[in-house]
């Protein structure tokens, strides 16, 4: 009997396949032969305390003219899936939180879920960089604009981001001495009620913001360096930075070997490592992208890699 699949994900509608991550996976599971069941958005729950969602079969094509088909949706029990995806996007706000749960749930029911909810939940994108405290810039977090402040005035220059955002959203760059300081810590922690993030500013992003991604904790030996373009100084792809493949440099995989096994232990089978210069930045482990990027550059099916992964484990996919 084919193996089943059901991935959790945005609107697989409106999806941008030569860039999607979550794409490739599918393409890969189907030409292993998994059958393929799409989770309709807003319909994890639980029935009687078993853990499911409305699951429509799902077939899917490298064509931009038409990348899916889906069959009627019918309720259905996760566990009844050999291998769940989640790759729903951020933010992490109580609806992401309340997902995991239903999913945690059918962890306890037999499922078996990528990457593990408990780790979903545990590990915040930015404050998982701080559990590497050797790999990372100079990093403050704090709800207190004095405490930002003080800190400009110690680092001179300096970035600010909140903790829940994605794809270079509401990401500043500010110095010392920035008349728009105040404003900018006003919008980020909305007057002192939410915690929010400053690193040192480092200049090395001009030669790329990288990203190394891991399976099982392994490095996939290239890496995507996202060039910030123009006057912008954010090298995200969707803040229009160009992205370069490069092989992984000995710094960048002294990083991948420092967290790899901590993801590994945590049940994070697919992370995105974001690299500045030989500074650790974030730890990316809700729906880390650019596999597409680096296959193209390289030749290389890092969906196949993932794939071969599950489909060794233990206790079976």
């Amino acid at each position: 009997m084919p193996r089943q699949l059901a991935v959790v994900m945005d609107p697989i509608g409106s999806i941008k396949i030569v860039k999607d991550s979550t794409f490739a996976m599918l393409l890969e599971a189907q030409r292993r032969g998994w059958t393929l069941q799409y989770v309709l958005p807003g319909s994890l729950g639980l029935r009687g305390g078993e853990a499911g969602a409305r699951l429509a079969p799902l077939s899917v094509r490298d064509d931009p003219a038409g990348w899916f088909t889906l069959g009627e949706p019918v309720w259905r029990p996760l566990a009844a899936m050999d291998q769940v995806l989640m790759r729903r996007d951020p933010p992490v706000d109580a609806d992401y939180l309340h997902d995991t749960q239903v999913l945690s749930a059918a962890e306890a029911q037999g499922a078996r879920v990528t990457n593990a909810p408990a780790g979903l939940r545990d590990l915040n994108e930015k404050l998982a960089a701080l559990l590497f405290p050797d790999c990372i810039p100079p990093t403050l977090v704090s709800r207190e604009a004095a405490e930002f402040r003080a800190f400009a005035a110690e680092q001179g220059e300096i970035v600010l981001k909140p903790l829940d955002g994605m794809g270079g959203r509401s990401i500043f760059r500010s110095r010392h001495g920035d008349p728009n300081l105040n404003v900018i810590l006003e919008t980020l922690t909305g007057n002192g009620r939410h915690l929010a993030m400053a690193q040192r500013f480092l200049p090395e992003i001009a030669q790329g913001d990288k990203r190394i991604l891991l399976i099982d904790g392994e490095p996939v030996p290239y890496c995507l360096a996202r060039i910030p373009q123009g006057s912008e100084f954010r090298g995200n792809l969707a803040a229009g930075g160009r992205g370069e493949v490069r092989p992984l440099s000995e710094r960048d995989r002294e990083i991948a070997a420092r967290v790899g096994p901590e993801m590994r232990r945590r049940g994070m089978r697919f992370v995105g490592l974001d690299v500045i210069g030989d500074c650790l930045t974030e730890v990316n482990v809700t729906s880390p992208t650019c596999i597409r990027e680096i296959d193209a550059g390289t030749g290389l099916n890092i969906a196949g890699l993932l794939f071969d992964a599950l489909e060794a484990s233990p206790d079976g996919p």
